[in-house]
């Protein structure tokens, strides 16, 4: 029986990552591709980092929601229409059944009674840091997604996050309005009457609500993580979690209306413990979209290795040469700086590996970083005065090399010694401006220059 399962999963790994795809079918490549990206999205699953990112968020939602309504409230309260708010607290709700209904009046009866006006200056501070807290343990969880280390700064974390409590809040309510209004005039009823127009507007209906799910995970799937996300992988993943997220409340409420067990074990406690699952199961299936775009924008990273890509030495100074010369070559020709996802694209190495890379010569002075909305790297010094072997070395020797004093053992010096000296007759005192113009000499023709 195990001898059949090792040829069956060696016959499945064969087919799915040793097929050679450049002359398949279209249909083929498709397919091929598709099974691998659910491949290592199970393997995400099964690896316990989204659930244990899902379960972390499930106290922060606790605390925070509350808090985050009455922010989005008092907005809408400005505008008239705060009465928006109740009925997509509900349809979250929806899949707890009458005990959503339950803990939505009392979450709202909860809002009702906080009055913004009477909490002073630093009770209104504590409610928004609480707010503001939650996005950012949001940020942080898709910042681990999309392996980004440095999350956005203080300034731009307030501004953005509340950009977006007070404008979203509102943008919603308006087209929802808006819609609300097109379906009620006259000519659109004139229309319905008639069919087939009528059966397609009932089908239509049907799929409104996925389709509001979509565009808000889309949304959020681009505006959240610190990196530029492409439309395309935010809806393809916005598409998935979307459709799992409408179908599993729909199963998730036939769980709650016969889980009457519960309220005899647990008594008045089964209710948060239903709401405790649910958003478990929520963030879950959201964060589960947010890894799907990442694999669909990076499918460097759709492979069958287990754990993190290690690279060896020699891989280590390639990837520093390969940087190094792009980024010199574009300045060197006058040529606009390098941005992060273009540099990615050009090496095509998954760019966890290329931001340690960029890290390391940031670090010791041959890389500059102007950071923006998307980072630029120019070189932060004139080519003349680096070195190969200095660029070199940088990838071979740690900064704090915390035991280079405790493993002194002459025969190996010898050879490290030796290795040196090799590689500093090797490369000499050449520098990475004649080491890029050697092959690129100057053009009298314009070059292209990246957008």
């Amino acid at each position: 029986m195990h001898d059949t399962l090792t040829k069956y999963k060696n016959l499945l790994y064969q087919q799915l990552w040793e097929t050679d795809l450049s002359s398949a079918s279209r249909s083929r490549c498709w397919l091929t591709q598709t099974s691998r990206l659910v491949f290592v999205v199970l393997h995400e699953l099964i690896a316990g980092q989204l659930t244990l990112r899902a379960m972390s968020l499930i106290y922060t939602t606790l605390i925070s929601l509350v808090p985050l309504l009455a922010v989005s409230f008092s907005v809408l309260k400005a505008f008239g229409v705060q009465g928006q708010i109740e009925p997509f607290l509900l349809e979250f709700l929806t899949p707890l059944g009458t005990k959503g209904e339950e803990i939505g009046n009392n979450i709202i009866g909860f809002i009702d009674n906080m009055n913004v006006g009477v909490l002073g200056a630093v009770g209104l501070g504590m409610l928004f840091y609480t707010v503001i807290s939650l996005v950012q343990k949001i940020e942080q969880t898709f910042n681990h997604i999309w392996h980004i280390k440095n999350p956005r700064s203080f300034l731009r974390r307030v501004t953005d996050y509340l950009s977006v409590l007070m404008i979203g809040p509102v943008m919603i309510v308006s087209a929802l309005a808006m819609t609300a209004s097109m379906v009620s005039s006259t000519f659109v009823q004139y229309i319905i009457a008639i069919e087939p127009f009528g059966s397609m507007f009932y089908y239509l209906s049907l799929t409104i609500p996925y389709l509001l799910i979509i565009v808000a995970f889309t949304f959020m799937y681009m505006f959240i993580p610190n990196t530029r996300v492409k439309i395309g992988p935010a809806l393809t993943g916005a598409t998935v979690s979307g459709i799992l997220w409408k179908t599993g409340g729909m199963l998730f409420a036939s769980f709650a209306a016969g889980s009457t067990n519960y309220d005899a074990i647990y008594s008045s406690f089964a209710i948060l413990i239903t709401f405790m699952i649910w958003l478990y199961l929520s963030w879950l299936i959201f964060l589960l979209g947010s890894q799907i775009a990442f694999y669909r924008q990076h499918p460097e990273y759709v492979r069958p290795i287990r754990g993190n890509i290690k690279l060896s030495s020699r891989q280590k100074e390639k990837l520093a040469l390969l940087t190094m010369y792009w980024i010199g070559k574009h300045y060197y020709q006058g040529l606009a700086p390098w941005t992060l996802r273009n540099l990615n694209s050009q090496l095509n190495v998954p760019s966890g590996l290329l931001g340690d890379t960029l890290d390391r010569l940031i670090s010791n002075g041959l890389v500059l970083e102007i950071i923006d909305k998307d980072s630029r790297y120019l070189p932060a010094k004139d080519l003349d005065a680096m070195t190969l072997n200095e660029l070199i070395s940088i990838t071979r020797y740690a900064k704090n090399d915390v035991i280079k004093n405790t493993l002194n053992q002459p025969e190996v010096e010898d050879i490290l010694t030796g290795l040196d000296q090799a590689y500093t007759s090797t490369l000499g005192k050449k520098t990475v401006r004649e080491w890029i113009a050697e092959h690129n000499p100057r053009q009298t023709e314009t070059t292209q220059k990246i957008k």
